[in-house]
């Protein structure tokens, strides 16, 4: 409660200062409403990284260079893919599905899609946030880019100033061959990636999006059901997670501002820590708010926001049984820095970090990033 309470209390300090940015979601739209035919997009990363009392050196790594590609069969039906690298020398697909328009407002889709859960997982694009690096709570807690296949339905009702989304998918793989889970990184380990995915159990994810109020969204995110496991018959082998969002964005002017606020409820973590000898923890979440002003006059085609974010979040926010909740894995970190919007799809990014933990005695470390990043 008491996080919750910070978060409240900062939202309302923060609530006339928050950019409207750009999300993928949008640019998908703007392919898809083509003639029929192929449309191709893309965005990419590169960044530096250097940790300050790291015995490693600072690291200068291609972070991903994405190709987006849309094909609209005609005026009902289109298919959506995107292909990543990853450090120059990993591929993956990020989404590749089917959209078909039923009605004014109302889309069936399926195939490898986006779990709408948050801001960052969906809206990713190194244009669309501030930071070199995306929000750690986006990390630890809604393990971005988290993607899973499934079906349901998407669009909006106008009229109440709604956007929504409904699917049924397969969850994160806690067993195949080894425990995947534990309390360091959470759920992390057990995306699944569309890649000869185990569907054991079907989980359900939903958002709701309500912008009828002046340069703010509002947003609602729900994710319910159990992990995947390769041995269903052995029950200690999954858990059970529900996990519950709230975002917002706002823009007024030059001023901008975005926070979110995470829980997680877990069950059956006892027997799935003495069965793999890990460190699940029970329940987990964090929270963020982040302000921002653009240095520049509005009549500027460019942007230079100044911007700050500070985030709490903990992977043992309860743990069962006799596993001891681990200071280190609740952590706070506040970033600041700018991002220099050179041109629309174009930015240059440089921020500072401190890096805390719960830890009796431990002190902040700090971390200096630089990046570059395209979206178009």
């Amino acid at each position: 409660m008491k996080n919750i309470s910070i978060f409240v209390f900062l939202l309302a300090s923060f609530v006339n200062a928050q950019d409207q940015y750009n999300s993928a979601s949008t640019q998908l739209n703007k392919l898809l409403s083509t003639e029929s035919g192929l449309s191709i997009g893309g965005y990419g990363e590169v960044t530096y990284n250097n940790l300050e009392g790291s015995s490693t050196p600072a690291e200068i790594d291609v972070q991903r260079l994405v190709m987006l590609f849309a094909y609209k069969f005609d005026d009902r039906t289109s298919f959506v893919t995107e292909i990543e690298f990853e450090h120059v020398k990993e591929v993956y697909v990020e989404q590749a599905f089917v959209n078909y328009s039923v009605a004014d407002g109302v889309n069936l889709r399926g195939g490898l899609m986006l779990v709408p859960m948050g801001i960052v997982n969906e809206y990713h694009e190194p244009t669309t946030f501030n930071g070199v690096e995306r929000p750690s709570l986006d990390s630890k807690i809604v393990p971005s880019t988290w993607r899973e296949m499934g079906l349901g339905v998407s669009g909006r009702v106008n009229s109440a100033s709604l956007r929504y989304q409904a699917y049924l998918m397969n969850g994160f793989l806690s067993y195949g061959e080894s425990y995947k889970l534990r309390g360091s990184d959470g759920l992390r380990k057990g995306r699944q990636k569309g890649a000869e995915s185990v569907a054991s159990d079907a989980n359900f994810a939903g958002r709701v999006e309500y912008y009828g109020l002046p340069k703010l969204k509002l947003g609602l995110s729900y994710y319910t059901g159990n992990t995947q496991t390769t041995i269903p018959e052995q029950s200690y082998t999954q858990v059970g997670l529900s996990m519950f969002g709230f975002d917002y964005r706002y823009v007024n002017g030059r001023f901008s501002s975005r926070g979110q606020l995470i829980a997680a409820s877990l069950s059956d973590t006892e027997a799935y820590n003495l069965a793999g000898t890990t460190d699940l923890g029970s329940a987990m979440g964090g929270y963020y708010i982040e302000g921002a002003y653009n240095l520049l006059p509005l009549d500027r085609s460019q942007k230079l926001d100044l911007f700050l974010r500070y985030e709490n979040f903990n992977t043992h926010q309860k743990t069962a049984g006799d596993l001891i909740a681990n200071d280190a894995y609740h952590r706070n970190e506040t970033t600041f820095g700018l991002s220099y919007h050179i041109a629309n799809g174009a930015v240059f990014k440089m921020d500072y970090q401190s890096k805390a933990t719960a830890v009796d005695g431990s002190a902040a470390v700090g971390q200096l990033n630089m990046g570059l990043g395209v979206f178009f």
